[in-house]
């Protein structure tokens, strides 16, 4: 049972959404999560494998959320943070850079939703700084990169999504998942 004595954990929306979710849906979670894994293993760079496996689980539960609920939990995007960090450190990535890359992807998030905060949910921004760090860990060049990527995801997106908002949580994902996978 995953409850605390208050009567919540972070994982519960998670535990909430898996249970409501039809059997096929976590049956193709999976299916997913083994195929990007697998894509990864034959792409990335054997020492990029630490940062390029977690991002692909990650990068499968948290576009099927938004895709389906368009909004990013703080269940799915803070542990993003400590396992990206984690792998990027088994990597051997330069700290300096992981920190200054991820404040700039998140700073420049943060920006678009403070001046238009009908365009970008807080869990984009949220998950946005732990991406900028993988980022700017594959290159610098990877951060301008990954918004214009992200974004043209996002565009095409919109095409099906019209109602309730176009989900962009799958476009940065996909941008970072394709900077480690040929820029690792």
């Amino acid at each position: 049972m995953i409850t605390s004595s208050s009567g919540s954990h972070p994982l519960t929306p998670l535990v909430r959404f898996l249970r409501s979710a039809p059997a096929t849906a976590v049956v193709h979670w999976a299916w997913c999560t083994a195929a990007l894994c697998w894509a990864s293993a034959l792409l990335v760079p054997p020492r990029w494998l630490p940062v390029a496996l977690p991002l692909c689980a990650l990068a499968v539960a948290l576009s099927t959320v938004d895709l389906r609920h368009r909004r990013l939990p703080d269940a799915l995007t803070l542990p993003a943070y400590p396992l990206l960090g984690a792998g990027l450190w088994c990597s051997g990535a330069d700290p300096p850079r992981v920190l200054l890359g991820g404040a700039a992807f998140f700073a420049v998030h943060l920006a678009v939703r403070l001046l238009a905060p009908s365009s970008m949910g807080g869990g984009d921004v949220k998950l946005s700084g732990a991406l900028g760090a993988v980022l700017a860990s594959v290159s610098w060049w990877a951060l301008p990169g990954a918004l214009v990527v992200a974004s043209a995801v996002t565009l095409v997106l919109a095409r099906w999504f019209r109602e309730g908002g176009v989900p962009h949580g799958p476009g940065l994902l996909a941008a970072t998942w394709l900077a480690v996978a040929v820029g690792g």
